[in-house]
């Protein structure tokens, strides 16, 4: 008996003596095999467990039918409902997925790439590394006309598909929030400022802090990179100004549980003294004391949006599309300073 994880045609083949076209045949029921071999044939792949392999036979017939998914990492909800979603309307549409992660690194990212174009994927959708800021390994699919979808951090602006959130809208409402419960000094912990989510979720809060007539001031932005350690530096920072904000708006929810286990050592109370609120809204978000208020993004709906542009420049050659899907402000305890009073 085979003995082999993997039993391949060839193996079955050897074991009988015959080509590997004619097991081919035969497990297809082809008439040009007699029908002893048939069942010889069907009798063994059964005894071994064969399996056929269907990105073997999709690349024999020079039809892949595969999707390839960069995304920064696979261990949050975020990515993780957003790949589901991918999932599912490749799987509707007969596609297989290959899901790489670039671990927010622009390195891998490009070996992602490689990795997906060497196994001959039909198109890419991509989520872009914070380090990231050479674009030029994506900008090669774009000149080997492989069709390339971006979702939530994108680049390449008006040369490839997107799927995003309402950023600005989204920054915009979370700060007007924070001023209609009592805050007027508001501090926001961003990413990287080269990353488009970060200029205009940053973008939405100024908006707000003008729309209000709150003075800017630009000590109380601290943009580096979207890690718990740099939350919780970013987060020391605002409390050891001499008059530290009475609220943070932080860029993801990483940002924000570091925020609230800074506050916290520091003796200092949420929403009371610091009010909190976050983004992309991960599953314990409910489960922390005081629970996070954020910015909940609809991240199957990301996924099932960006498979199904990737699937329309798959099936003809279109023009670039940006498809924004809405956010929603999810009210916790962690924002409400006072009952609501209208900013004059």
């Amino acid at each position: 008996m085979n003995n082999k994880k993997h039993v391949s045609l060839k193996d079955l083949a050897e074991e009988l003596g015959v080509s590997v076209s004619t097991v081919s045949r035969a497990l297809k029921d082809s008439p040009e095999v007699g029908e002893e071999m048939r069942e010889r044939v069907k009798k063994l792949a059964g005894e071994w467990n064969y399996r056929p392999n269907p990105f073997a036979i999709s690349l024999l017939k020079n039809n892949p039918r595969i999707i390839g998914i960069i995304v920064p990492d696979i261990v949050t909800h975020f990515y993780s409902s957003i790949i589901s979603g991918i999932s599912d309307v490749a799987r509707k549409n007969h596609y297989s997925v290959i899901i790489t992660s670039s671990y927010e690194q622009y390195e891998l990212e490009k070996q992602c790439v490689e990795d997906l174009m060497n196994i001959r994927v039909e198109g890419i959708i991509a989520c872009i590394s914070q380090e990231t800021t050479d674009y030029a390994h994506f900008e090669s699919l774009i000149m080997q006309r492989v069709p390339l979808v971006f979702f939530d951090r994108v680049c390449l602006h008006g040369r490839c598909s997107c799927v995003v959130a309402d950023n600005a809208e989204s920054g915009k409402a979370a700060t007007e929030h924070f001023l209609h419960h009592g805050a007027k000094r508001i501090g926001f912990i961003g990413g990287a400022n080269h990353l488009d989510i970060v200029k205009q979720r940053k973008h939405g809060y100024l908006d707000a802090l003008r729309q209000y007539q709150i003075p800017i001031e630009r000590e109380l932005i601290v943009c580096e990179k979207m890690t718990y350690e740099e939350g919780r530096e970013a987060t020391r920072k605002l409390l050891a100004l001499p008059c530290p904000p009475e609220a943070i708006l932080a860029m993801n929810d990483t940002l924000a549980f570091a925020a609230m286990k800074e506050i916290k050592e520091q003796g200092l109370r949420i929403p009371q003294d610091v009010a909190l609120i976050g983004y992309t809204d991960e599953l314990h978000s409910n489960y922390v004391e005081p629970a996070l208020t954020a910015i909940t993004h609809q991240t199957y709906e990301m996924g099932v949006a960006s498979c199904n542009l990737l699937l329309q420049h798959l099936q003809k050659n279109q023009s670039p599309k940006k498809v924004v899907v809405p956010t929603r402000l999810i009210v916790r305890g962690s924002s409400v300073k006072s009952p609501f009073s209208q900013i004059e």
